[in-house]
């Protein structure tokens, strides 16, 4: 069945690495078509809002996107942005990604982070007789991504309603005489359904790829209640799953033995924000954002992308310099959700015979500053790492 795609390039490097994945997917034999949608920061600026109702009409009708990156800025930077004639109308930036997986309720968010041997950015460990290891790192973060401190439900100068709510708790005492307009307030919401949801995404794919263990990376000491039910709906979602085991690990100090014994982990699971920073910081133990691909998964409609930013100071660099690996392991993700395995992992095991053979490396893996001269220096271009990549794909012939 020929698939409609909806690319979304955003803005910055989303526009130079997005189509470097296209490339990888049609030379894989993927057969699909491709439809253009505005996201982003020029649609904020020129419309007021920054995830148009055009572009959402086309993820409605064809439930599948390729997302580059967009670009955020604080809420008084994002005013002044705005064009003139659109200040002072009440329009507020939202992330068009998050409001995206909120939109169509993409709460499954899968991170693989996994090393790619021969990469010169991956973790090393001195060993203690000397020497150093290199520790083979194979996880994959389950982030709930509807949820938690990205709902969006925040209030500068809270209403009076907001207050007196607050205030019927007994840990707001220290609060209830601050001024308004020297208060600010973030909830952080969890609910079963959710916390069921991903816990159990994660259990089914630890069994369907042979993973050991599910690891919840909470705070529930302090975070009684939110993080609390996190745990509680992990554990309901085990008794399927026997086989596998169920750990449980405070986010803070997870994120020290990740960078003493990161190989020991295998599927990790936890709420919005703790599941963001998770997934980046075990992407700097394989390669770093270049190799940070994610999907965004709901009951209907799917958006995959790499999770790196928009570097806009690297967007109109000729010839280009950003390393599109991220963006080409995203649509790997892409082809494993609609069931084309075999080109996904064609796709993987092109890159790491690039990465292994060490001749063609952009700027990061080379550990250059970036800029115009990296090239110089002997810094592949982003188009030059997608041509080996090609060079060294097999196509997987089908039944």
């Amino acid at each position: 069945m020929r698939r409609t795609v909806v690319t979304m390039p955003g803005d910055g490097i989303g526009k130079v690495v997005l189509p470097q994945a296209l490339r990888v997917l049609e030379a894989v034999g993927f057969e699909a078509n491709y439809v253009h949608a505005d996201i982003g920061w020029d649609c904020w600026t020129h419309e007021g809002n920054p995830l148009p109702d055009r572009t959402v009409q086309l993820l409605k009708e064809h439930k599948l996107g390729l997302f580059g990156a967009i670009t955020s800025k604080p809420k008084r930077e994002a005013e002044a942005e705005l064009a003139p004639q659109l200040r002072g109308q009440g329009f507020t930036y939202f992330s068009p990604i998050v409001a995206m997986r909120q939109l169509f309720d993409l709460d499954i968010c899968i991170r693989p982070c996994r090393t790619f041997p021969g990469n010169p950015l991956n973790f090393v460990r001195r060993q203690p007789g000397g020497g150093f290891e290199e520790p083979f790192v194979d996880a994959v973060v389950f982030r709930q991504n509807t949820e938690g401190l990205y709902s969006g439900i925040e209030w500068l100068d809270p209403p009076p309603p907001v207050r007196a709510a607050l205030a019927s708790h007994a840990k707001f005492k220290p609060f209830v005489n601050i001024p308004g307009e020297d208060l600010a307030v973030g909830c952080r919401v969890i609910t079963r359904a959710g916390a069921f949801r991903i816990a159990l995404a994660a259990f089914r794919y630890a069994r369907k790829h042979g993973y050991g263990s599910v690891t919840v990376c909470e705070k529930p000491n302090v975070l009684r209640d939110t993080s609390g039910m996190m745990e509680d709906e992990a554990r309901k979602a085990r008794e399927s799953y026997p086989e596998i085991d169920l750990r449980f690990t405070n986010i803070d100090a997870q994120m020290m033995w990740l960078t003493k014994d990161p190989e020991k982990y295998g599927v990790l699971v936890a709420s919005n924000l703790f599941g963001d920073i998770l997934s980046d910081a075990f992407a700097g133990l394989v390669g770093g954002l270049g190799f940070a691909c994610s999907g965004n998964v709901g009951a209907e409609v799917a958006v995959f992308e790499p999770t790196h930013g928009s570097a806009p100071k690297y967007e109109h660099l000729d010839p280009p310099i950003v390393n599109p690996i991220a963006m080409i392991l995203s649509a790997a993700m892409l082809l494993d959700h609609v069931g084309e395995n075999a080109r996904a992992n064609a796709i993987r095991d092109a890159v790491a015979a690039v990465v292994k053979e060490g001749k063609v490396r952009t700027y990061d893996m080379l550990r250059m500053p970036g800029g115009a001269e990296a090239i110089k220096r002997g810094a592949a271009t982003t188009t030059q790492l997608t041509d080996a990549i090609l060079q060294h794909l097999r196509v997987p012939v089908l039944a």
